[in-house]
């Protein structure tokens, strides 16, 4: 069974890191309900969940996705792009550990998982506020010996390469044209949100239904019109959060 990794939203939430959109109030109660439905909608795409308690003193500790890169053979514990939220990577650290072997890339270099994405043995990563070219090259070093290739891709304006693209399947990547390079993705079909959802990107892939922000109601008919099952749960208080699907859980294959 497929294993998503959580974390319970801390309290400090409403303090996150922003980079491209302006603040508004969080609200945190409303955070805590659509968190606990994100959760609820992954076990009903038979997923395992593992919830974490929330991490008062870092903000942005739900976002568990940026601490670690999941492969099938190993973990890859990253260094945070933000120093205030590199705790976050050794808080998780040990559930990880569970699962897979952990390594680590180290400072200078610097790596968020959110701008990182595995279709197959395909990684792809994008340079990004978040992420430098020494937490590429240090990437593509400890994959290689897995089999993994990694392939930059160039980011346009928005914080991750996950905002801007995912997979809905190993021959298939959802994008939004606008926010990324799609010449590195030859040969996958290309499937372009609707017009207007500039952040329906971002979906996750649980157990073949494609989980997604239900503020993005003509991107999840577009999706299903192509036979794909689809799940959407309202996330709309941690979009304040700069934040989409992936970001809330580490999945484990």
């Amino acid at each position: 069974m497929a294993i998503a990794i959580t974390r319970l939203p801390s309290r400090a939430i409403a303090n996150c890191a922003l980079t491209y959109i302006e603040r508004i109030t969080i609200d945190y109660d409303r955070a805590v309900q659509q968190h606990a439905a994100y959760r609820d909608a992954l076990k009903a795409c038979g997923m395992e969940v593992v919830t974490l308690p929330p991490a008062e003193d870092l903000a942005d500790s739900v976002f568990v996705e940026d601490t670690a890169i999941i492969l099938d053979e190993i973990a890859i514990m990253t260094p945070l792009g933000i120093e205030s939220r590199r705790p976050e990577a050794a808080l998780n650290e040990p559930e990880i550990a569970r699962y897979r072997p952990t390594i680590h890339i180290e400072l200078p270099a610097t790596i968020e998982g959110g701008d990182v994405l595995r279709v197959g043995k395909s990684i792809y990563v994008s340079p990004s506020t978040r992420t430098n070219q020494a937490g590429i090259e240090a990437l593509r070093q400890l994959a290689a010996p897995y089999g993994y290739s990694v392939t930059a891709v160039t980011l346009r304006d928005c914080l991750h390469l996950k905002s801007g693209c995912t997979a809905l399947d190993d021959e298939t990547i959802l994008v939004h044209q606008p926010s990324i390079d799609t010449s590195v993705f030859k040969g996958y079909r290309l499937l372009e949100v609707a017009e207007g959802e500039t952040g329906a990107a971002n979906v996750v892939r649980a157990n073949g239904t494609i989980l997604l922000n239900s503020q993005y109601a003509a991107t999840a008919e577009r999706i299903a019109q192509q036979g794909y099952a689809v799940c959407a749960v309202d996330t709309s208080e941690f979009t304040k959060a700069e934040a989409a699907m992936t970001c809330m859980s580490l999945i484990v294959n």
